[in-house]
């Protein structure tokens, strides 16, 4: 009796299964942006909602805690557990938005380099020399600080940043691919140009994407915490949970879980995101497999 060989993707979970680092990292992920979809389910105050009579209360696990508010509440009597799930939304938000816009551009400028090369791949080259002499927090401060901080500012600001890495890496990758023989068979049956790069290019570059993108995200998030903790990011009463820390460090040595709690949250996401990246290139490099 004869069995069927394993499908490509029952291999593919096997392999991904032999990696502790990419389940971890990926279910980490996985629970939060589910936590993110279902918020309005989950929490269990209106996050905007203030009563000051309750203002400071601490978590469940101090003796003054109350199963009400479990993660107790913040100066102004919100309740901490609810302000926290909301948060998810904006990290996830802001880190995949940032990623979609800059890898377009990156990806678009590095296909355009390491396809053509000649003046194109010198043009490129040049304005990714550019972009890497300025360096991206200060350039963001100064832009956020003159249109005003909000959540789409510093979307875009980001985005408009940080495209460089997608730009040099797909640029070298490109480079070696463009010479192999099914792009020159491609050619040869009349292809288009457009055609090469999205039917053939691209679609064998997606790997070294994916692991850029995961860590793009994480630096995002964190880019995006570091401009709301200097209140020039997301902007009150919009839950961020860099934000939030930025609110508690006047209180951070009477109510240290204030900043503990959005702490420990944006470290774990973006440590979960970093596991998936590493389980990710793992898996793409064979050397490393």
């Amino acid at each position: 009796m004869t069995t069927n060989p394993p499908s490509r993707t029952a291999k593919t979970l096997r392999k991904m299964l032999h990696h502790p680092s990419l389940v971890v990292g990926v279910a980490i992920v996985a629970a939060m942006i589910l936590v993110a979809i279902f918020a309005p389910l989950l929490a269990p105050h209106d996050p905007y909602v203030q009563d000051i009579s309750r203002r400071a209360v601490p978590p469940v696990w101090y003796e003054k805690g109350t199963w009400e508010n479990i993660l107790g509440t913040d100066q102004l009597g919100r309740d901490y557990l609810s302000r926290l799930i909301y948060g998810a939304r904006v990290s996830l938000l802001i880190g995949f938005s940032v990623v979609l816009i800059s890898g377009i551009i990156g990806t678009t400028l590095g296909l355009l380099a390491g396809y053509f090369g000649g003046r194109v791949d010198t043009l490129v080259t040049f304005i990714v020399t550019v972009r890497l002499a300025m360096p991206v927090i200060l350039v963001a401060l100064a832009v956020v600080a003159l249109f005003g901080g909000s959540m789409w500012v510093v979307i875009t600001v980001l985005g408009l940043l940080k495209w460089d890495r997608f730009a040099v890496v797909v640029r070298s990758t490109t480079q070696q691919i463009r010479a192999l023989d099914y792009i020159a068979s491609a050619r040869s049956a009349g292809a288009s140009t457009f055609w090469i790069l999205l039917r053939e290019v691209l679609p064998n570059i997606a790997p070294q994407l994916i692991v850029i993108a995961t860590i793009e995200v994480a630096s995002a998030i964190l880019m995006e915490a570091a401009l709301s903790f200097l209140g020039l990011g997301v902007q009150p009463p919009l839950p961020s949970w860099g934000l939030m820390i930025s609110e508690a460090k006047s209180y951070m040595f009477f109510s240290f879980w204030l900043i503990a709690i959005p702490g420990t949250a944006l470290a774990t996401l973006v440590f979960a995101i970093n596991l998936a990246g590493d389980g990710l290139r793992d898996m793409i490099t064979p050397e490393r497999s």
